[in-house]
């Protein structure tokens, strides 16, 4: 029996078989370019602590639907009240999850559950009721998998997730349109992955990934269409379910110079956000199980600078999924000089910057209710805070 664990990051750089990555979604904090606006205080902060958290959905009602994967526990929060209980059990029956790691909208007020640990994709009713669970890793029948980690969800309820190839690790990586319950696949587009370097030897090929080189983001608009933020030209390109594209002003920025305190954040960022991990396993009758897990991909000890490669200067982006606001704008999280704020650029749906937001801080979108977006902040301790903000306006 053979067994192959890696990790990708949430721009699904997709990894040949016998390899080993340590990766997280891209690091530092970012921006030069056009001018931001603060963003303003939140309308609600919940005063407990999270272990860890990136993507929420707000439900009819104004309550959250909050998956915390490293503390193993859904809940559902009340901003306002300050008060949170956890919805379903640990387990691995039909009305239990381990490591729940994200959800997602479905129709009719349903929501999609992410429940890494037992490598499914869950319904929950209007009411979170546990229902029907479909697997993560779906066998092409050469041998592979198609791995339905959302990046996002239609209207409809397709799932759209990175392509995980065992392939040329220099080769784009392909946005997936998964059907939940027609277990069709076909392409919505393409990306450019994280470079990487690759070592061959005698116990087989190793690739890693070349710390905040350019990649490319993307995200889902609710009718299907896909925002791809290229990194290369930055810029924000539309891809429409018909195949019409619309790309919009190619945007300036000034490049921000590698400096051992941009490297200082960018481990920081590792610590704090570590990717998906997948372990293959593959029998000696050709049978293959994959399982999923998320932790840290940092080290606990302090790295050794030196034995990465660097670009000169950092991406215009981080190659954090793209979340897209009620109002049809794609948020991108650009990068700014180490220890400045967070930056957004949002985009409209001809790709063209119509405004930019900056926060105090190390924060992330988890999500958007009908006129809100949800941050998750970070604390010195690594522990994550929930914020409601005022949708801004532009």
């Amino acid at each position: 029996m053979r067994n192959l664990s890696f990790c990708l990051n949430t721009a699904g750089l997709g990894l040949p078989l016998l390899a080993t990555l340590a990766c997280s979604e891209s690091g530092g904090d970012a921006a030069a370019g056009p001018s931001s606006t603060a963003l303003g205080p939140p309308e609600a902060a919940f005063a407990e602590d999270f272990a860890y958290v990136h993507a929420v959905r707000e439900l009819p009602g104004g309550d959250v639907l909050v998956p915390d994967p490293l503390a193993n526990a859904l809940y559902r929060v009340d901003m306002d009240a300050g008060t949170r209980a956890v919805v379903g059990r640990v387990g691995e029956g039909p009305e239990e999850y381990r490591q729940p790691d994200g959800v997602w909208p479905l129709p009719g007020d349903s929501t999609l559950l992410v429940d890494l640990g037992n490598g499914r994709l869950v319904r929950l009713g209007p009411d979170l009721g546990f229902g029907a669970a479909h697997p993560i890793a779906r066998p092409t029948g050469e041998g592979g998998f198609v791995m339905a980690l959302p990046a996002g969800i239609d209207r409809r309820g397709n799932v759209y997730a990175a392509g995980i190839g065992f392939a040329d690790p220099e080769a784009r990586g392909a946005i997936l349109r998964i059907g939940l319950t027609t277990e069709s696949v076909d392409t919505a587009g393409s990306f450019k992955r994280t470079d990487v370097e690759v070592d061959e030897s005698e116990r087989g090929i190793s690739i890693s990934a070349i710390p905040l080189s350019p990649a490319d983001a993307w995200g889902i608009a609710p009718d299907g269409s896909v925002a791809v933020a290229r990194s290369v030209g930055y810029g924000v390109e539309w891809y429409a379910p018909d195949g019409s594209v619309v790309r919009g002003d190619t945007v300036a920025y000034e490049p921000i110079p590698i400096t051992t305190a941009e490297m200082d954040e960018y481990f920081r960022d590792r610590r704090r956000h570590g990717g998906v991990g997948i372990s293959v396993t593959s029998s000696t009758g050709g049978e293959s199980t994959a399982t999923f897990y998320r932790g840290s991909s940092g080290s606990s000890e302090e790295p050794d600078y030196d034995n990465y490669s660097w670009p000169n200067v950092k991406p215009a982006l981080h190659s954090t999924t793209i979340r897209v606001d009620p109002r049809g704008r794609a948020w991108v999280r650009r990068h700014v000089p180490a220890g400045r704020s967070t930056a957004y650029d949002l985009f409209d749906r001809q790709g063209n910057l119509v405004t930019a937001v900056t926060l105090d801080g190390d924060r992330r979108v988890a999500g958007f209710g009908a006129e809100s977006v949800y941050m998750v902040s970070f604390s010195e301790l690594d522990l994550a805070y929930l914020e409601r903000y005022a949708l801004p306006e532009g």
